[in-house]
């Protein structure tokens, strides 16, 4: 019997703590729903779990061109107004100043208007806060500066709604102020000249989710439409548009999905250096492929990028600068025509992720060590309070979003920094301990009112409902963690406290191929508000799995047994902790496309697994022999009499038994009873061999 040493740690017969939240089927109206539209019966379902169920529906959905969109003008109140204050300062040669945010919205928003504007012949420059002293938004610094080097006009990028201080400020100076962003309004508004907010429309609007550099891109087309100046503009600010908007997760409805698609298509070809290179860095591939006929029309999608390209590809290189460096550094890449320096820039955005990534699994590890050896009973709690020395703030966010996924709960987490540091540079003296972090939230529980819930305690804080950022003095750490949970308690269950796994529809591992793949090409782009369908397979057999990569992926086979068996190829990102899993599980899982030597298939990516819901009841006859692989290994286990009861019996191909009675830390092993010696059974390698024994045993 193999051995391993104490220290590994005893989590191989875990499973991911998860809620399946499977849709309804209904196979009647999705077979007649497919054969009306030219789709799967599968993908069918999927748009009817979308709300989608009429021909108009998924002809509006699949050709978003096809849609009547009414004029800009005619939804944002003060954009006529925008689009005067740039023109008298564009044509009295005065100078316009941006102030931008450090995400990805924030940046490629000052970008898209930087180009849009020096094109249109402005005067225009920008400055974005430092995320590490200043934080995030339009400060009196800032406006200040501004004034003493001369600028008229400043016009904020995903920032300022809820700038009321800094805003009255630039209007005492006598500088015009024009607010552009799209978070949620505050009870008073700034007293800007103008102000262009999505969420100042009407809700059934279609530019309703625009991002930031949606509204950027609003502004920045509108102005060159009324200046008579279109030409060349558009197809360089769409490409930032697309960048922008999947990075930011804005919803992919509305404009934005008409958009995005057009957006994904010119990417590829890219009129931009710093694109151009970022793929290039990145190693996007474009896809190759032509979805089916549906209603009647051809929906080519040739050599068009998909929104996780973006989401899981660019969009993290262009985050991690803002995150960990100079936004100056991706500003100049998104503005550059020069291919050399655009080059440089991205490749400086690739060490700086790399950076970032190794920076994320520091402090993940370092949290779940903190959390397992403290004493914190999160069904109690109901949320998460984290809070160490020398973590760097600009990733923690990202940490506490992968918290999230594995502990279910809502997580709040942050570092202690110097008040010099974090909020002004000349606060030297005096300069105390405050801690300065970053909140996720589960659907049932809403970051920014939790916040709210503990504003005595803060002295900052903002967000929404799944995200938010806060600050406060060190010295009321635990009882914001107690007020936290207070609030925790009174909006979430324990059957809250697992992550959710929302799947679409059930599917054969034989039904699972290219064509069916492709069909989703119908359904891009994919994101936000229109998640790519998740599909799931009951009672697949794992004959293969291995641990690959640095994060600790596992790659498996998935095995199928029925009319038709099938056998398909899988990943489970960062899962290694899981493994080895269970021979027999359900799966929930996506598709994605796999490359290699010239060949394409299709793989499914694991979002999810749990046991077969009749795995109990299936239990093999009593003293049953069962084979299973565990760590590379076969063995044969069986349940076997031992006196009035029963024990485990667990053999190698060596010959040697390890045998178990119910509820016995101590078990025997060696080739006979006469010659066995006791065993440490709660030791880590035993402990998952057991455990894997019951599962192949259905017990």
């Amino acid at each position: 019997m193999q051995e391993l040493p104490t220290s590994v740690p005893p989590h191989f017969h875990r499973l991911p703590n998860q809620r399946w939240q499977i849709y309804s089927p209904q196979p009647q109206q999705a077979e007649q729903f497919a054969a009306e539209i030219g789709l799967s019966p599968l993908l069918a379902q999927v748009l009817i779990n979308r709300g989608i169920d009429s021909l108009k529906e998924v002809q509006g959905f699949i050709e978003p061109e096809s849609l009547v969109l009414p004029a800009p003008k005619d939804e944002f109140p003060d954009l006529a107004a925008s689009v005067k204050l740039l023109r008298e300062a564009i044509s009295g040669g005065r100078k316009i100043a941006i102030c931008g945010d450090y995400d990805a919205d924030g940046m490629t928003s000052t970008a898209l208007l930087l180009r849009a504007l020096r094109a249109l012949g402005a005067n225009v420059d920008y400055a974005i806060p430092s995320r590490m002293r200043e934080g995030y938004g339009i400060n009196d610094r800032i406006v200040e500066e501004f004034h003493s080097e001369g600028v008229a006009l400043i016009l904020t990028v995903d920032n300022g709604i809820a700038a009321y201080g800094p805003v009255a400020r630039a209007r005492e100076l006598g500088v015009k102020v024009i607010i552009t962003d799209h978070h949620d309004l505050p009870p008073k508004l700034p007293p800007a000249d103008a102000i262009l907010n999505p969420k100042l429309i009407a809700e059934s609007s279609p530019y309703r989710g625009l991002a930031g550099v949606g509204v950027a891109y609003v502004l920045a087309i509108t102005l060159a439409i009324d200046m008579q100046k279109l030409g060349g503009l558009v197809n360089p600010l769409l490409e930032l548009f697309t960048l922008g908007t999947i990075a930011d997760l804005a919803p992919l409805t509305g404009v934005n999905r008409r958009w995005v698609k057009r957006g994904l298509r010119l990417l590829p070809r890219s009129q931009l250096a710093g694109v151009q290179a970022l793929i290039q860095v990145a190693g996007v591939q474009p896809t190759s492929a032509e979805s089916p006929s549906i209603l009647n029309s051809q929906n080519k999608t040739n050599n068009s990028l998909k929104p996780e390209d973006i989401g899981f590809r660019l969009g993290p290189r262009i985050n991690a600068v803002g995150r960990l460096a100079d936004p100056q550094i991706v500003i100049e890449l998104l503005t550059t025509d020069d291919r050399e320096l655009a080059l440089k820039n991205a490749m400086q955005c690739e060490q700086i992720n790399q950076r970032r990534q190794e920076l994320c699994q520091e402090i993940e590890q370092e949290a779940i060590a903190w959390y397992e050896k403290s004493d914190l009973d999160l069904q109690q709690e109901r949320v998460l309070v984290v809070v160490q020395p020398g973590w760097h703030h600009g990733v923690i966010g990202i940490v506490a979003s992968r918290l999230v996924e594995r502990y279910g709960v809502p997580v709040f987490i942050g570092t202690f920094e110097d008040e010099a540091e974090s909020e002004n540079e000349f606060k030297k003296a005096n300069k105390s301990k405050i801690v300065r972090g970053s909140a996720r939230g589960i659907p049932e529980f809403n970051v920014f009112e939790g916040l709210n819930f503990c504003a005595d305690l803060l002295t900052k804080f903002g967000g929404h409902k799944a995200a938010g950022g806060f600050s406060m003095p060190a010295q009321n750490l635990e009882q914001f963690r107690n007020q936290l949970s207070i609030f925790a308690n009174q909006c979430l269950q324990p059957e809250h406290l697992k992550p959710l796994v929302s799947v679409d529809v059930r599917a054969d591992l034989a039904e699972i191929n290219l064509d069916l793949y492709r069909q989703i090409d119908a359904l891009e782009p994919c994101g936000i508000e229109n998640k790519a369908p998740v599909f799931w397979t009951p009672n697949v057999c794992i004959t293969e799995q291995k641990i690959v990569g640095k994060g600790g992926h596992v790659k498996l086979t998935a095995t199928q047994d029925g009319k038709v068996s099938a056998s398909v190829k899988a990943i489970a990102w960062r899962w290694g902790e899981y493994f080895p899993l269970p021979r027999r599980v359900d799966i929930a899982y996506r598709l994605r496309e796999n490359s290699f030597n010239g060949k394409t298939s299709v793989e499914l990516e694991l979002l999810g697994v749990r046991l077969p819901a009749g795995a109990a009841s299936s239990r093999p006859p009593m003293f049953g022999k069962v084979e299973f692989d565990y760590c590379d290994r076969t063995y044969s286990c069986s349940l076997s009499p031992a006196g009035a009861s029963e024990e485990l019996r667990i053999r190698n191909s060596q010959g040697q038994v390890l045998a178990v009675a119910p509820g016995q830390s101590i078990g025997l092993l060696g080739n006979s009873r006469k010659d066995a010696r006791e065993v440490d059974v709660s030791l880590p390698f035993f402990e998952n061999l057991i455990q894997t024994a019951k599962h192949a045993l259905g017990i």
